[in-house]
């Protein structure tokens, strides 16, 4: 298969459709190399950085219509360190998670695994299936997952009616951030990477806080709990109102980012972002149903993921497919390891093309005829 030599006629323009990393503009990347001699290479407490990381919180306030009151606060780390960061800094006493796949898992591990919390609730679904938070008395923190990215399945993000008055509502919003529509009023917390829709590297959480989830960690800060100095978000707060982080950051993340925020927000914002994965996914899911042999993981439409695509293959070998679409220069195209299905995953993130989606389904038809 990987001797398989694909017309370039029909192959996509840019062939990188990765889930995180995921492709990240040329524009961007000349951007930086612009700057390079002035930015690369100096301190994160001058000016010169600071401005950066100020255009960056800039663009994400913009983008996603931050409600008065709400403050972005960033941090090195990734996802995976805001896990733990909520877990000391947010969660007071119980929280209740909706887990739906791999992504959604680790939170709850780290808040079971806290020796000073109480243990959660947790509703649970099978892989390509969504779970849904409910109102239960005594908990203090909800926490679900917008998109996950392991198995192309997407919820709306909205309050829990019925909770009790003060809870807090974090939404996970790694790779659906960008790509899906929100309402920021309708969570106290949503936070994202830069390496997934932000067409950026890893490296740094992102998050939009609204001012009950800012006074629930000073609260929690004052009441004496031990917090890791690298994982207190007390801290993350006070240095991003200063427009800097805690610990170095990886300034090429911190300006790809914010570049690519300046170019959605030229295009016309999230409303720009969310019609053109739409019409991304309407490629992807309608060649799947037309197929012969590849069907949309999600069976329920209305739980189908825009910002990453799941198609289940049958009679035909997908981690084949994989490797001579990688082998043609189209890469990142193999499904989440644990998930262990025959299929592909697709990122459909703003960055990338409709039309290279569906220069990508005419070249997987082209390998699977010759099977």
């Amino acid at each position: 298969m990987t001797d398989l030599r694909i017309p370039d006629s029909i192959k996509p323009v840019d062939g990188r459709f990765g889930s995180g990393p995921s492709k990240v503009r040329p524009e961007g990347v000349e951007s930086l190399a612009a700057v390079s001699r002035t930015f690369l290479g100096t301190s994160h407490r001058q000016k010169t950085v600071k401005d950066q990381v100020a255009r960056l919180r800039r663009g994400l306030a913009e983008f996603f219509a931050m409600p008065d009151g709400y403050e972005v606060v960033l941090a090195n780390g990734g996802t995976s360190a805001f896990w733990e960061v909520a877990t000391f800094g947010l969660v007071r006493e119980r929280a209740q998670f909706a887990e739906f796949g791999e992504f959604g898992a680790k939170f709850v591990k780290a808040v079971k695994d806290a020796p000073f919390l109480a243990e959660p609730t947790v509703h649970q679904a099978p892989g390509g299936q969504a779970a849904f938070l409910a109102a239960e008395a005594g908990v203090d923190t909800y926490a679900s997952v917008q998109n996950e990215t392991s198995t192309g399945v997407a919820v709306p993000v909205r309050r829990v009616a019925g909770a009790d008055q003060g809870a807090l509502l974090l939404t996970d919003a790694t790779s659906g951030g960008g790509s899906l529509d929100v309402d920021l009023r309708e969570t106290d917390v949503y936070y994202l990477a830069p390496q997934k829709a932000l067409g950026s590297d890893g490296g740094l959480w992102l998050a939009l806080m609204s001012p009950a989830a800012i006074e629930r960690a000073f609260e929690i800060k004052a009441s004496g709990r031990y917090i890791p100095q690298f994982l207190d978000l007390v801290t993350a707060i006070e240095q991003s109102r200063l427009e800097q982080t805690y610990n170095t950051p990886a300034l090429s993340t911190v300006f790809l980012a914010a570049e690519q925020l300046d170019w959605m927000n030229a295009q016309g914002g999230l409303a720009w972002a969310v019609k053109r994965s739409a019409e991304s996914a309407a490629v992807i899911y309608g060649w799947a149903e037309k197929s012969s042999y590849a069907t949309p993981f999600v069976t329920d439409p209305q739980l189908r993921s825009a910002a990453v695509a799941t198609i289940d293959f049958e009679g035909v070998d997908a981690a084949a497919i994989a490797r001579a679409l990688r082998a043609n220069g189209i890469v990142d195209t193999e499904p989440y390891r644990k998930l262990g299905r025959n299929q592909l995953r697709v990122a459909l993130y703003p960055t990338v093309e409709p039309s290279d989606v569906a220069a990508l389904t005419a070249c997987i038809d082209y390998l699977a005829e010759r099977l």
